[in-house]
């Protein structure tokens, strides 16, 4: 069974989904890739609370370890390969999906990898903010795609102090 509460941000209401103990999914309303699985809300699951505590911390400027919660987004072996990458993009800096490519093909032996492939997973990523897809740009810096929409991206880039 698949939980969800609501998360006022100051960009946006998110939905926070969880299998029960950790946090599976963090979506803005109405972003490309939304969940259309049902969902039981409930407010009171501990892992809730947390994700809470970290998106307010995130929020009023600290900078929150992502992995001081429980994440359990699904995905293939190869998205989980570039959600992890991208839990590696320090706060306030930016990546390009080449070279995270390139980082996710030196992790898999391979000589290259396509930047396409790995802004597919980008794109997919189910935990906006805390797995910070947010922080990914084209090659010439640019603001290329994210699911919640450019101005979202463009606010937590600047939030954060990378843009």
């Amino acid at each position: 069974m698949t939980f969800c509460t609501f998360y006022p941000s100051p960009v946006g209401r998110m939905l926070l989904a969880s299998d029960g103990r950790a946090l599976t999914g963090a979506w803005f309303l109405g972003q490309k890739y939304f969940p259309a699985a049902p969902m039981t809300e409930d407010g009171s699951l501990p892992v809730f609370a947390r994700t809470a505590a970290w998106l307010d911390g995130y929020f009023a400027g600290e900078e929150p370890d992502p992995r001081a919660l429980p994440l359990a987004p699904a995905g293939s072996d190869f998205r989980q390969l570039v959600w992890e990458l991208l839990l590696t993009i320090p706060y306030g800096e930016t990546a390009t999906y080449g070279a995270l490519a390139d980082k996710a093909a030196r992790r898999l032996g391979r000589y290259t990898m396509s930047a396409q492939a790995v802004g597919g997973a980008v794109g997919h990523n189910p935990i906006s903010v805390i797995v910070p897809c947010h922080r990914v740009v084209g090659a010439d810096g640019s603001l290329t795609g994210y699911a919640a929409g450019i101005a979202v991206k463009s606010w937590l880039l600047q939030h954060e102090g990378a843009l």
